[in-house]
This record gives structure tokens, sequence and C-alpha cells, in this order.
């Protein structure tokens, strides 16, 4: 047995894996040193050649982003509609906290401080309202208490003058999670249940 039979044969062995011409044979005009990519994508597939495309530069939008797509538009849009709608709301007073009283509107807040609350009332006088009520002005406090015949009550009083923005505080003897509030004045009068915070 021959060195050639022992050695393992390619798979291949019939297929010629190299030019048969010589290489000194090879002229200097076939063979390119450069990279050329024009020559690259040419050969190239669509797909590659549109990923090379040239894209025009997009100019600056602020809303174009926000609707890019239907997921974001949709989005976009229900926060505006939420919007409005709580815009409308507050405009019709569906989130004012305040009370009308005699062509003023009365803020009525408190805190709790050791064993006492300390109640703050706001008054500001209405737009537009010139015959805003000024004068004295009654209230009453007493806990919120359910079930119970005789509970203690807090009075005091308050003069309104023609400012346009007055605030009251006052200190009540009692600690309790919710209070009542009664403000009176000569005709008018409101009732409110806070918490002290």
């Amino acid at each position: 047995m021959t060195d050639d039979e022992d050695k393992p044969k390619r798979p291949n062995a019939n297929y010629k894996l190299s030019k048969s011409d010589n290489v000194e044979n090879i002229g200097d005009e076939n063979l390119t040193f450069y990279y050329n990519r024009e020559r690259r994508l040419a050969k190239a597939p669509q797909s590659v050649r549109d990923l090379y495309a040239s894209k025009k530069q997009a100019r600056f939008s602020l809303l174009r982003p926000l609707v890019a797509d239907k997921p974001r538009a949709m989005l976009f849009f229900s926060i505006i509609i939420i919007c409005a709608f709580i815009y409308v709301m507050s405009f019709m007073g569906f989130f004012d906290s305040s009370y009308s009283l005699d062509g003023n509107n009365i803020e009525i807040s408190g805190t709790k401080f050791e064993d006492v609350a300390i109640v703050v009332v706001k008054k500001t006088v209405k737009k537009g309202e010139e015959n805003a009520y000024s004068g004295a002005v009654d209230i009453a406090v007493s806990p919120a208490v359910s079930g119970v015949e005789e509970f203690p009550i807090f009075y005091h009083r308050v003069f309104f003058t023609m400012e346009q923005v007055e605030e009251y505080s006052f200190a009540v003897p009692f600690d309790s999670p919710d209070l009542l509030i009664v403000i009176q004045t000569e005709k008018n009068s409101i009732n409110a249940r806070f918490k002290p915070k």
C-alpha cells in the first residue's frame, strides 16, 4: 500500500478548490485593493440596499412623536379628553371645597396639635359681588359623635370686614377625628363637617 492510499480522502476530492491558472499570470487589472460600497451594495439584496438608502432628515415636530402610531395616538387623545373633562368639572364647581355665605366664599380647614384642634376659616369675597356680608359671624364647633346625647360645643365670634381675603384661626378644646361646624350670619348659616389633619 502506498502512502496516498492510506491518507483519508476528502469528500469533495474531485472538486477543484483553486483556479488552475497560475497566480503569477493574474494581471493587476482584475484585482480590487479598496473598499467600494456602491459595488458591494449593487450585488446586495434589496432589503440591504434599503437599510443603506439615505433618508431625509425629518423636521422637528412636537406632535408627530406623540401620535406616530395608533397606541400612542389613543393614549395622547385620551389624556387630552380627561384633562378637558377635569377642567369643565372644576369650572362648574364640582371640585370646589368652599361654601357660599352671603356673597362670600368660606373655606374651612383644621390641624391637630396635641389635644386640641386648630380651626382655620378663610373668607374670600366672590368676584363681582358688591354687597358681600360684613359684620359679626357666630361659629359653633363640636365633635362629630353619634349616639351621644350631650357633647361639648365651642362657640366663637369673628367679624367679617370689606377686605377681599381674610383668615381667622382659633383652637377648640377637643381631639376628634371629625368636627361639625356651624357658621351663622344675621340672615343665613352653613353647616359643614371636616377632618383636622
